[in-house]
């Protein structure tokens, strides 16, 4: 009787998913027949045709889109938010005719000249320089001596979850009429840095006895990047990773070096970036170049836009305690799959070399559990070297092994550009002791919630009490303690054990998760009539 029943129920719930224009209104599937809510999600179906903006007229004003969009009712009106806008708008207009060729190609030096020792002050006056209008404003302007102009200066938006950053940013992005630009989410760039360092240490010639020799990619790869964009728009910076905490300094130095403007969404302001992370004395220089190059502007309304949007797309977020909720999934599940053109079974996806299986999946739907993403995930290696225990391109052995590894960011991405819509089951409570595991959760909904995948999940326990700040330090914490030569008064400092960044960014996922229950979100994830999202 429970299975027929949420047959029926899924039936009518699946409207939104396979049809266009028809909702149904039932106890389990409750949805408006017009939205007009005033938040954050309704911007994204409302400005839909924003992704096209950039090629509008060059004098086409941002703010005047925004205020187009309070008009309608499509947003509320945020005078904060507008500040920071007219901001980006001046920036944009800069931005448009803006070219960093010349930094790449540095002019010859002039001869040396008795003038020349008063110019290093006159340089860094230049750069030290804020332009500001009557009013006090901040104003991304250039400004440049006779032979060196200086970069604009880019924004670093900082404030809580859901107060509208990332839309800025968007809307700012969109209307930048330079091709020579790239939006990615923090996460995505810091991957594929990591990439462009090992394919360059990978195409140096093999050291032999006698002829070793150092070399740096770092700044190499920042010139590479250098020379294909001249904007870089990065959501969610964050810093929780050592290897990225030690490289940002001297890649970000010669990014701007090269001319390339940098505009950045965060919920951390810049001092906090790392807070309490391993060896950060050594990261803390980035923080003051990240200030010298872009305005540090905070956008802290007091309001999350996301729960304020009240429609929601069916019901998406089931308690694992709820009588027949497994079986409304599993009838949910092959209601889609008959929309697809594919049959449900296993699916190997290749990352980096490395081959992961995702049990149950069907076109551009994968119904996995929580263990699946977020634990201990078993993957095929190829060219397994023994010796090292780790994939070694110099190995020539052709040995593969299944080894049990947590799945990453670029996994992640990988799943994200080839579904459209995962179900994620068996959510347990996330307690300090599963901090790992909430930090892999929190990197999966991130990458989701970026690529517009649409989620439906079966948790332990309601969204707002999934993280909870109970458990602590287990065996492996002290036996990281161990390997790294530090004391037990380290696990109470270093986020690396307290979990201090976990907690902060679980808020992020909860507001985001809130959101992705949405109408709006789940109409703008709808990939039918596209091609896999890149």
């Amino acid at each position: 009787m429970a299975a027929c029943s949420a047959t029926a129920a899924v039936r009518c719930s699946v409207n939104i998913f396979v049809r266009d224009t028809v909702f149904t209104s039932t106890n389990i599937c409750r949805l408006s027949s017009s939205y007009r809510g005033k938040g954050y999600t309704s911007w994204r179906t409302c400005s839909s045709s924003t992704s096209s903006c950039s090629s509008e007229s060059s004098a086409a004003d941002v703010v005047e889109h925004y205020d187009r969009l309070v008009h309608c009712g499509s947003l509320r009106e945020d005078a904060q938010q507008r500040y920071i806008l007219q901001q980006l708008t001046r920036l944009q207009h800069i931005l448009n005719m803006y070219s960093n060729s010349k930094y790449l190609s540095p002019p010859p030096p002039k001869p040396h000249t008795e003038d020349d020792n008063s110019k290093p002050q006159r340089d860094e006056e230049a750069r030290d320089t804020t332009a500001r209008n009557g009013g006090g404003e901040l104003v991304a302007e250039v400004t440049e001596d006779e032979s060196n102009p200086r970069p604009p200066k880019g924004f670093y938006i900082y404030g809580d979850v859901g107060t509208g950053k990332t839309m800025l940013m968007d809307l700012f992005y969109s209307y930048v009429g330079n091709t020579r630009k790239k939006r990615v989410h923090f996460n995505g760039f810091m991957l594929d840095i990591h990439q462009r360092i090992h394919r360059r240490k990978q195409s140096l010639p093999k050291r032999t006895l006698g002829k070793m020799f150092t070399y740096d990619p770092i700044s190499p790869v920042a010139m590479e990047i250098g020379n294909e964009t001249c904007l870089l728009c990065f959501d969610e910076f964050q810093v929780t990773d050592v290897a990225d905490a030690m490289i940002l300094k001297q890649l970000f130095e010669t990014l701007f070096k090269t001319g390339v403007v940098v505009v950045a969404t965060s919920n951390r302001p810049p001092d906090d970036l790392y807070k309490n992370g391993l060896q950060r004395d050594t990261f803390l220089p980035f923080i003051d170049v990240l200030k010298g190059y872009c305005h540090t502007v905070s956008l802290n309304g007091g309001i999350d836009y996301r729960r304020l949007d009240k429609a929601t797309s069916g019901k998406l977020y089931y308690l694992a305690e709820e009588p027949g909720a497994e079986v409304f999934l599993d009838e949910l599940f092959k209601e889609l799959a008959s929309t697809q053109k594919s049959v449900t079974g296993p699916r190997m996806l290749s990352v980096l070399g490395r081959d992961v299986t995702l049990n149950k999946t069907c076109g551009s739907i994968a119904d996995c559990t929580f263990d699946e993403l977020c634990g201990q995930h078993p993957v095929l290696r190829r060219n397994h070297c023994v010796m090292c225990c780790r994939c070694c391109c110099c190995c020539t052995s052709d040995i593969s092994l299944v080894v049990l590894k947590p799945l990453g960011a670029s996994d992640y991405l990988e799943i994200a550009r080839l579904f459209d819509t995962v179900f994620i089951r068996h959510v347990p409570v996330l307690t300090l002791t599963l901090k790992d595991q909430a930090r892999r959760f929190t990197t999966l909904i991130d990458n989701f919630y970026d690529k517009k995948v649409r989620v439906v999940l079966l948790a332990a326990a309601p969204l707002h009490r999934l993280f909870v700040h109970s458990g602590g330090e287990d065996e492996k914490d002290r036996q990281l303690l161990d390997d790294l030569g530090l004391s037990g008064e380290a696990a109470q400092r270093l986020t690396l054990f307290t979990a201090e960044e976990e907690i902060f960014a679980f808020q992020r996922t909860v507001s985001r998760l809130t959101e992705m229950q949405t109408e709006p979100y789940w109409k703008a994830g709808d990939r039918r009539h596209g091609s896999e999202h890149t």
